[in-house]
């Protein structure tokens, strides 16, 4: 079963807002057993309206859209479909009722151009809009689905959630769709595929393996298609085991709401231990990672934003020989500001961060993209330098992934819960 979505409105496409009702769309479609075969964003245009629609039909099952029901004059998508169909508008005193109920509500003048949105397809089925005035509307021909929704999302997720998934829970048979997710860090696409190589050629057919990397990490998704959910989840449970085996030493958690920086905090609060920051050329992305949690205070004491040499000396106490001899991007210099940074703040843990975001170097011999991170704990400090590239916005993700990823490393080292009884 295919579907196509598709979101009208010249707003979407000249950038003024942004389409998260086809990824919320997709979702939900996904969840029930519907592969979405394309989505298309289209202008609040008769004769584009009209080809789209045309075209989704001979793509999919389902064809799902968005946008353009308003009352006034550049809504044409009620007009325009209903030529589609070949159908005519009727009167629905029902919907003007629930329209002048909700109007009267917020004390709302209910006018003429209001009552254009009683106004239905005779051949349609009307989705009443409990959260608004855009009624939905539910056409079918040759055995094809076509739903118009209102573009508002709060309102679109709403006739969904209440009309358009249990209708079409009632009118056809979904495969079983299932999706596991693992996140790792500290490996490259290409490096983690090429381990997984043998294990991607010999999944059964109805599982597949997608690679999903973004700055420092790559999520690993199993997906699995079957008429039976039993066995279909056992499969599935199997290789994901397989798949856990093979990446252990850069896996960090299951499923979307696993991140490193969530990793990082319930380590520090399963282990009871604390953690301060002083970051040079990430600009204090890290704190807003951790911080970006719940319960982050529980363990995180400070964090220090040493920007300029004259705050790595005088608040952390670097020393300015040191800063002269290796300059302010080097191993020791970071190492420095790792241990003076777990002293000032009296913490079991502390990280800092030194290099060039860019796009200037600031006088050091090392080149834009070189970052050094350091990490003090109970059992010393250390500091490693990488090299991140460009732009400005990639070195600093990067280099807030890794640290936080070296941090997790040394928590599991030291870990009193990791050792053996």
């Amino acid at each position: 079963m295919k579907a196509e979505i598709i979101t009208i409105g010249d707003e979407i496409l000249i950038g003024q807002i942004v389409d998260t009702n086809s990824q919320w769309l997709g979702q939900r479609l996904n969840e029930i057993g519907v592969s979405v075969y394309q989505i298309t964003s289209i202008q609040d245009d008769k004769e584009h309206i009209l080809m789209a629609v045309e075209e989704a039909e001979r793509n999919a099952d389902i064809v799902i859209m968005t946008g353009g029901l308003g009352p006034t004059k550049d809504d044409i998508t009620k007009l325009t479909l209903v030529e589609y169909f070949d159908d005519e508008l009727v009167y629905h005193k029902e919907i003007e009722n629930h329209i002048k109920h909700l109007f009267g509500r917020i004390k709302y003048k209910f006018t003429d151009m209001d009552l254009q949105q009683a106004m239905l397809p005779a051949n349609a089925t009307i989705l009443k809009n409990h959260l608004g005035t855009a009624s939905g509307m539910w056409f079918e021909r040759n055995k094809k689905v076509f739903i118009s929704l209102p573009g508002v999302p709060n309102e679109m997720k709403g006739l969904i959630s209440t009309s358009v998934l249990p209708k079409l829970r009632e009118e056809f048979h979904f495969p079983f769709i299932m999706h596991k997710t693992l996140h790792t860090y500290g490996l490259g696409e290409s490096r983690v595929a090429e381990r997984l190589t043998d294990f991607e050629n010999n999944l059964p057919d109805f599982i597949k393996l997608a690679f999903l990397p973004s700055y420092g990490r790559v999520r690993l998704r199993l997906s699995a298609r079957g008429a039976e959910e039993a066995p279909l989840k056992s499969s599935l449970d199997e290789k994901v085991k397989e798949l856990k085996d093979l990446v252990q030493d850069i896996f960090v958690g299951d499923e979307e709401n696993t991140s490193i920086e969530r990793t990082v905090n319930e380590l520090l609060l399963k282990e009871g231990q604390t953690l301060s920051l002083a970051e040079s050329c990430t600009g204090g992305h890290i704190s807003k990672m951790i911080t970006g949690i719940p319960g982050a205070s529980n363990f995180l004491k400070g964090a220090l934003v040493a920007y300029s040499a004259e705050v790595k000396t005088k608040l952390l106490g670097v020393e300015q020989e040191l800063i002269n001899k290796h300059s302010v991007v080097s191993k020791e210099v970071a190492m420095q500001m790792a241990l003076h940074c777990k002293k000032l703040f009296g913490t079991d843990y502390a990280v800092s961060t030194t290099g060039n975001a860019g796009p200037t170097t600031d006088e050091t011999d090392k080149t834009v993209g070189v970052v050094i991170i350091a990490i003090a704990s109970q059992s010393g400090v250390y500091a490693e330098e990488f090299f991140f590239g460009k732009p400005r916005a990639k070195v600093i993700e990067r280099a807030s992934v890794k640290a936080l990823e070296l941090l997790r490393k040394e928590i599991l080292k030291n870990s009193v819960n990791s050792l053996p009884d």
